[in-house]
């Protein structure tokens, strides 16, 4: 994608950035003027982290607070369900009365 915008960031605060295409590990991508390198294949419509994200700490997209990291995720991480809890609560599961 020499040229092409290959990643999207919906709010200033939010900390990770949207794949506009499937992102290879290796290649670079821009936040701004910044260089950030795909540590991990990232397919297209997925996170990528912006910068580090300690265990525990919030993961915001659309300047909201979406989950929280299940792990320390280093810049240029794919953010997604190996790494990420919901804040959202899960749909109740059974026997309904």
């Amino acid at each position: 994608m020499t040229g092409a915008r290959s990643v999207l960031l919906l709010a200033p605060e939010d900390n990770v950035l949207i794949a506009l295409a499937d992102l290879p590990a290796g290649r670079e991508v821009f936040d701004a003027d910044r260089r950030i390198e795909v540590r991990r294949a990232v397919p297209f419509g997925h996170k990528l982290a912006r910068r580090p994200i300690s265990a525990g700490g919030a993961v915001i997209k659309y300047g909201a607070r979406i989950g929280s990291a299940t792990c320390d995720i280093e810049e240029g991480d794919w953010v997604h369900l190996h790494n990420l809890a919901s804040d959202y609560l899960a749909t109740p599961t059974g026997d309904h009365a």
